[in-house]
């Protein structure tokens, strides 16, 4: 920013927020001298990453706030809505991806005829489940309307479907911003093992279906063993050389074998010995050095370089 200038860089500073800019600002105010060698250096290393990867960060934030630079206010908020709603590209693809429960309990309080219609668009399978999770009569009185109907006109296809929009999915959207257990999940990630031990107990005792979703969605040092070969070494690539051997010092013995195994063997053999050199080492730089290790696995993730497998058996690898 400081070679930029102040014309150059005057748009980006105002496409910041206040935190953003207090943290440029204190770190651009202690740079102290900068030779022109080492600027040159640094716009080519920018340049060449951002031509060679792309590499662009993009999120629901920072999208709205460019959306709100270029549209009308109300038409920016509406398309942010409909992104932060389910996928699909027409409102039937949306209401594929919606839960059966979350739809029925909507369509519960529509008429009949209206659901008839609802029902008929979407497909079969979904249809289904939505009719086994409304009330039965209601069901019934949907399923005879759907029996009795020909073919509907446009004008109320298209009616339901601005219903449906406007009501139903940017309510929708709104709830969906953010889930709260997610949210969490990432600042128990973001603790010691002491305090989030200390915290997950306390957790347990209060609300026990809370602490078991938050620990679901938690993602962990040892979490790592379940990345493929090829991910390991992108991530051996990616880490803070002098980091790694201090994590893998406080690892698991399954884990540090597999990641020794995915290094040459000149390589695991200078860590290893890095490692005896370190003598006891403290638990809170363990899990510093853990923590590191899996923000930057979550960057490469990100990134699409590598994939991180979830908690659930769809996502298990099969070799």
């Amino acid at each position: 920013m400081l070679a930029l200038g102040e014309d150059a860089s005057a748009p980006i500073w105002k496409s910041l927020d206040d935190e953003e800019i207090k943290e440029i600002s204190q770190i651009m105010s202690n740079l102290g001298t900068i030779s022109a060698s080492l600027v040159e250096k640094l716009f080519l290393d920018f340049v060449s990453q951002m031509s060679a990867t792309g590499s662009i960060m993009g999120s629901f934030d920072s999208t709205e706030r460019l959306l709100a630079k270029v549209l009308p206010k109300d038409r920016a908020n509406a398309i942010m809505e409909e992104i932060r709603g389910p996928a699909g590209r027409t409102m039937w693809d949306k209401l594929a991806n919606v839960n059966e429960s979350v739809l029925a309990n909507y369509l519960k309080n529509e008429y009949p005829q209206t659901v008839a219609v609802v029902l008929s668009k979407i497909k079969s399978e979904h249809a289904a489940k939505v009719l086994g999770a409304l009330p039965e009569d209601f069901a019934l009185e949907c399923v005879q309307r759907m029996l009795r109907m020909e073919s509907v006109q446009k004008d109320i296809i298209d009616k339901v479907e601005r219903t449906l929009r406007q009501e139903f999915m940017s309510n929708l959207a709104r709830t969906q911003r953010r889930d709260a257990h997610e949210m969490m999940a990432e600042i128990f990630n973001n603790f010691d093992r002491s305090t989030e031990g200390r915290f997950i107990t306390a957790l347990e005792e209060r609300s026990r279906d809370s602490a078991e979703k938050i620990k679901a969605l938690m993602f962990t040092f040892e979490d790592l063993s379940k990345l493929d070969p090829g991910s390991i070494q992108t991530l051996l690539r990616a880490v803070d050389k002098s980091k790694l051997g201090l994590a893998l010092k406080g690892a698991s013995d399954s884990l540090r074998d597999l990641f020794f195994s995915n290094m040459s063997e000149r390589a695991g053999k200078i860590l290893k010995e890095d490692m005896a050199a370190m003598g006891p080492v403290r638990l809170k730089d363990v899990d510093e050095a853990q923590m590191g290790m899996v923000n930057v696995a979550k960057d490469l993730a990100a990134k699409g370089e590598i994939m991180l497998a979830q908690n659930k058996g769809e996502d298990e690898l099969v070799y």
